[in-house]
């Protein structure tokens, strides 16, 4: 708490602090733009040339261009020539001067002067590729040129650069420009200076309250500053330097990473995925144009990534005012805060915008509006983050007496609960004890219904692997019987022509051939050989129909089941393991049941595995095995009889046979739980189970299912 009420009043005095540094900053800025008006003189005509011999003379006027605010000519990766005529004034020929192209990033700039005898001569080569080659002037942000006399006023720039080139010259007094850029100096260093102090405060609080909008807030901070100061040429002198490369790909990758943060920033200060979720859906899209910018510029896709800036530029200018709006209007304060300091930003961001699109509304002001409007925004919303800390404050209060008041009412709830409890000891040692059982009931039924769900999917997996291939076998073995029988008619006529036609040698070679390769056995082979695989197919479909079926074991949902195609399939799947026993079916005429057809299934694997196994057990003393399945259907209720001709069960085994974990095999054998399960299986279907048994005369299961489970008997 203490902390807290330290940062909320250390965050009053660096706001007042920062407002202080940008009223100069504004004054310094007004003050720069009207010294440069007052001093600037008048060009009279500015020309694009069109190059037609090696002589400027021989050069012709391609367009006119236009003398105020600018004109975009978009990325041109040319040379291009730009012819401009002054107008003197009141200035003489021998006039020092200076000429600025007011665009930092020119890679390469040469200025020409017309000379008395017609011809032009260098002044001088500048731009980014030269920094650290040639000096420029006081190390202003732009190219700008010392001219030691007026001359004529003609003058020629070749101009080659990598980004988009806005053609914008200016001409000062020699005697002006130096002051004119030591006052634009201090400008950028007192935006630096507030908007360092912002982000080392905003870090400063991150570290201290551990909440990550003061980091995210920071990092848009410091990328908005980055940018700003790219966008002016700054960070070439004091960054980059002689790297024109990575500076001229910092002023979109600067740009889209301080977009980006701003996304992020607002969703999370506005909360915008819970107050405006739709709104907030379009912000994404906004960061992930952004995202494109990126990868755009660092895969060298200069055009797009400058069109798509603007764009996200126009979109954050009227989603971000508009979540502010309507957060705002459900009550959420911080809100205010955020339209109050974007409205500030917004101004810049839509002049910058209409400058790169060549609309220059305020031709002087085309850079320094968004100093102001990104230094004031900055300052605002860092108040508002202050504001958060009176929040948190009042939440850390409001949760402290919550807490207070919960410790209290916990002490009274204890004290009545050890009455209680010691009451409730006695009926719970009594519950556990019931408990135990019923939990381990349930445990056997869950490890089974897991072991059986998975062998579901995987007999589903299995039949729809084999389906696949099988269905080409089947379906090709008629095609390929005929074909064969086509061939044989065409080999047979073959030899009924040859009989006439060969000569005798030839009708002998073949003869012997035939022999050689035992043609009639061959072909008798081929048909044999065709019924096997139409056997093999139709074979391998029924158990496939089969695994499909008993793939059903983790169904939940009660469904009308034919419980034969149940217990056929069953059949299917245990059709190895049965040797020599044989089964016999006296299937009645039976409705359709509704169960869960996995479990039913599952009933009948375990009751017939048993049967089989009892038989197998018995080996040569039953010459005779046999496996009886009966159905008939009685009063509403469908009776299956499953019974064999094995060695029975006595009596104290049979009364013990559906108990969990009881077993009469050998160690390894079984565990016990399939007859335990099926028991419960019937029993939850609202059937009965019974086993009629004796030693030496078999054993046989009598399963009674009702016809319906949910559904009412009179429901068609």
């Amino acid at each position: 708490m203490k902390l807290l009420r330290i940062l909320s009043a250390t965050s009053k005095f660096i706001v007042l602090f920062c407002l202080s540094a940008l009223v100069f900053l504004f004054g310094s800025c007004s003050g720069s733009e009207q010294h440069d008006a007052n001093s600037k003189m008048s060009i009279e005509k500015l020309s694009l040339l069109e190059q037609k011999g090696e002589s400027f003379a021989d050069y012709t006027v391609k367009e006119e261009l236009k003398i105020q605010g600018g004109v975009d000519l978009g990325i041109i990766k040319d040379t291009i020539f730009v012819k401009v005529q002054l107008n003197r004034g009141s200035l003489s020929p021998e006039d020092p001067l200076v000429l600025e192209a007011k665009t930092p990033s020119i890679r390469f700039i040469e200025l020409f002067q017309k000379s008395e005898n017609g011809d032009y001569v260098s002044l001088g080569k500048k731009g980014t590729s030269m920094i650290g080659e040639f000096s420029l002037i006081e190390s202003n942000f732009s190219p700008a040129f010392e001219v030691d006399r007026l001359g004529s006023g003609d003058f020629i720039f070749k101009i080659y650069s990598h980004e988009p080139l806005v053609v914008d010259i200016s001409t000062y007094k020699k005697r002006d420009f130096a002051s004119y850029n030591a006052n634009r100096s201090i400008l950028f260093n007192i935006y630096i200076g507030i908007m360092l102090a912002l982000f080392l405060y905003n870090l400063i609080l991150y570290f201290s309250v551990s909440d990550k909008v003061y980091l995210v807030y920071c990092l848009y901070t410091l990328f908005i500053t980055l940018a700003q100061l790219s966008l002016a040429g700054y960070s070439s002198l004091v960054i980059f330097k002689s790297n024109y490369a990575l500076y001229e790909s910092s002023i979109v990758l600067f740009s889209g990473m301080s977009g980006l943060f701003a996304v992020m920033f607002i969703r999370i200060f506005l909360k915008t995925p819970r107050i405006i979720p739709v709104l907030d859906k379009v912000l994404l899209l906004i960061g992930g144009i952004y995202l494109i910018v990126l990868v755009s510029r660092l895969f060298s896709f200069i055009e797009i990534s400058y069109r798509l800036t603007d764009l996200a530029g126009m979109l954050v200018a009227i989603f971000f005012f508009w979540s502010g709006v309507l957060t705002a209007k459900k009550g959420y304060r911080p809100a205010i805060y955020f339209l109050i300091a974007w409205s500030f930003f917004l101004i810049g961001v839509v002049l910058f915008v209409l400058k790169n699109l060549g609309i220059a509304v305020f031709p002087e002001l085309a850079s320094f509006p968004m100093l102001i409007g990104t230094a004031l925004e900055a300052i605002l919303l860092s108040l508002a983050l202050a504001n958060r800390i009176n929040i948190l404050k009042k939440e850390k209060e409001q949760e402290q007496q919550k807490t207070f008041h919960a410790l209290k009412e916990n002490e009274r709830l204890i004290k009545e609960q050890n009455v209680i409890l010691e009451e409730k000891v006695k009926l719970r040692t009594e519950e556990l004890e019931k408990t135990l059982n019923n939990l381990q009931n349930t445990q056997t039924q869950l490890v089974n219904q897991e072991k059986m769900a998975s062998l579901g999917q995987l007999t589903a997996g299995i039949a729809h692997e084999i389906n696949n291939p099988i269905n080409f076998v089947s379906s090709n073995v008629s095609p390929l019987k005929r074909d064969i029988k086509d061939i044989i008619e065409i080999v047979d006529a073959y030899r009924e022509k040859g009989k006439s036609e060969f000569s005798k040698e030839s009708l002998e070679d073949l003869q012997e051939l035939e022999e050689d390769l035992e043609f009639d056995y061959l072909i008798e082979e081929i048909g044999l050989l065709l019924k096997g695989m139409e056997d093999g197919a139709k074979r391998t479909v029924e158990i496939v129909k089969g695994l499909r079926l008993f793939s059903r074991v983790d169904e939940q949902d009660v469904k009308k089941v034919d419980l034969h195609d149940g217990i056929n399939s069953t059949l299917v799947l245990l059709n190895s393991t049965m040797g020599k026993i044989e089964i016999r079916k006296e299937y009645g005429n039976i409705p359709m049941v509704e169960c869960l057809a996995g479990k039913i299934n599952q009933v009948f694997m375990n009751i017939i595995s048993n049967a089989i196994q009892a038989l197998g057990e018995q080996g040569s003393e039953n010459p005779a095995p046999e496996i009886l399945i009966k159905t008939i259907s009685q009063n509403g209720n469908v009776i299956l009889e499953i019974g064999d001709n094995g060695p029975g069960m006595p009596e104290h085994v049979r009364e013990r046979i559906f108990e969990p974990f009881f077993t009469t095999k050998a160690v390894g054998k079984g565990t016990g739980l399939g007859l335990s399960i099926v028991y419960k299986i019937i029993e939850n279907h609202k059937g009965t189970l019974d086993v009629i048994t004796e030693p030496g005369k078999g054993s046989k299961f009598v399963i009674k299912l009702p016809v319906y489970q949910k559904t009412p008997k009179n429901e068609q």
